[in-house]
C-alpha cells in the first residue's frame, strides 16, 4: 500500500473516533497541572491571564459559531462512522479556509492548553494536533475530490487549508441561523468553562494544599450549567431549534 493510501486509512480511522482526542489531551493537561506554580504573586495578573485563556477559547468557539451557523444539513456534522457531505461548502468563511470546524477547535483547545504557564505544554498540544488532524484532513480531501471533482478541486486549489486567507470571504450561501447553532454548540462552550475550572480547581490544590473556589469562577460555572442544561432540554423534548434544511 502507498504511503498516501496508508496516511488516508489512518485519517478514516482517526476520523472514526475523532471525539475522543479531547480525552487523551485532558489527561495530559491534568498531569502538567501537578507542576503549577504562579509566575506572580500578583492575584490581578493570575486573573487577566485566565480572562485571556477564555477567550482564546471562546475564539474558537466563535470560529465554530460562525461555521454552524451557515452551514446547510448533511455537511459540517459530527458523524463519525462514515463520512458525509451533501454539498460542497465554498462560501462564507469556508470562502477563506477550508476546514474551519478544525481551526476552531485548535483554539478552543489552545486556551486550555495556556492556562497552567507552560510554554511546552502549549507545544506539545499543537504538535498532537496537527498530527491528528493533518491525516483526517487527508481523509477528508480525498473523500470530497473523488465526489466533487473539478469543483473541488478548483475550491481547494485557492483555499487555504489552515491558516485563512481573509480578503477571499464572500457572503454565506444560507443566512446565519442561531438555532442551528444552539442546536450544536452548547457542548464545547460547556466544555471549555468545565475544564478550565477542573484546572483552576487543581491549581489551587497544588499551590495552597487545599481546594478553594473563586466567586467568579463559580458564577460562571453555574450559568454555563444552568444554560446548557436548558438547551439540552429544549432540544431533546421540544422542536424549538428545527430548522428546514438544517
Amino acid at each position: 500500500m502507498a504511503l498516501r493510501e496508508e496516511i488516508e486509512d489512518a485519517g478514516n480511522w482517526l476520523f472514526r473516533w475523532r471525539s475522543y482526542l479531547p480525552t487523551v489531551v485532558l489527561i495530559i493537561f491534568l498531569l502538567a497541572m501537578l507542576d503549577y506554580e504562579y509566575p506572580s504573586a500578583n492575584a490581578q495578573y493570575n486573573f487577566m491571564w485566565e480572562i485571556f485563556c477564555l477567550a482564546v477559547s471562546f475564539f474558537g468557539l466563535a470560529i465554530r459559531v460562525l461555521t454552524i451557523g451557515h452551514t446547510p444539513e448533511g455537511t459540517s456534522g459530527r458523524n463519525t462512522t462514515e463520512q458525509i457531505a451533501e454539498s460542497l461548502n465554498t462560501t462564507g468563511i469556508y470562502a477563506v479556509v477550508r476546514n474551519p470546524l478544525y481551526l476552531g477547535n485548535f483554539f478552543m483547545g489552545l486556551g486550555l492548553a495556556l492556562f497552567p504557564y507552560l510554554w511546552w505544554l502549549a507545544l506539545i498540544y499543537t504538535l498532537i494536533f496537527w498530527l491528528y488532524y493533518e491525516r483526517i484532513i487527508l481523509a477528508e480531501e480525498a473523500f470530497l475530490r473523488e465526489k466533487f471533482g473539478q469543483p473541488y478541486l478548483d475550491w481547494a486549489d485557492k483555499t487555504p487549508v489552515f491558516i485563512p486567507k481573509l480578503g477571499q470571504y464572500n457572503k454565506a450561501s444560507l443566512p446565519f441561523s442561531i438555532k442551528n447553532v444552539l442546536k450544536r454548540e452548547y457542548n464545547g462552550f460547556l466544555a471549555i468553562v468545565l475544564v478550565m475550572f477542573l484546572l483552576e480547581t487543581i491549581g489551587e490544590l497544588v499551590i495552597h494544599g487545599k481546594v478553594t473556589y473563586e466567586p467568579w469562577w463559580l458564577c460562571l460555572l453555574g450559568v454555563t450549567v444552568a444554560i446548557w442544561f436548558t438547551l439540552r432540554m429544549l432540544k431533546k423534548y421540544t422542536r424549538l431549534f428545527v430548522v428546514e434544511g438544517r
